[in-house]
């Protein structure tokens, strides 16, 4: 995949957060209730300030390297029914993620979804 850094993923995002995504986060210093949204069914995701993905300061992810799981993957996106990974043409690059990069990231997307979604956090 050849991100060409248009940051167009981190404008309203809805970027959905895994426990350890929260928790790598919040040892970096960060609140949660700074970075994070509760969403009505107890699920986290990225906050958006002004339109932008919190941690997107001057083009840029702030905390790249710490970034959410799901930021790595991206543009792979599971399907709606959750069945199959897929390229999310809505990032001008989708084009570029190979048959390879796609069938390697996939199981790790599913596992990612699963652990998402199984899990409560406290509040």
């Amino acid at each position: 995949m050849k991100c060409s850094r248009c940051a167009k993923c981190c404008h309203e995002t809805e970027m959905l957060l895994s426990k350890r995504d929260i928790e790598r986060l919040e040892r970096r210093g960060f609140k949660r209730e700074e970075f994070a949204v509760k969403l009505p069914n107890g699920l986290y995701q990225l906050r958006n300030t002004n339109g932008k993905c919190y941690f997107l300061k001057d083009g840029l992810c702030s905390v790249y390297d710490d970034r959410p799981e799901g930021c790595r993957y991206y543009p792979i996106v599971l399907s709606k029914d959750g069945k199959k990974c897929i390229r999310d043409d809505f990032c001008p690059n989708s084009h570029t993620v190979s048959k390879r990069e796609l069938e390697e990231a996939c199981p790790k997307l599913k596992r990612l979804y699963r652990e998402i979604f199984q899990l409560s956090f406290p509040s």
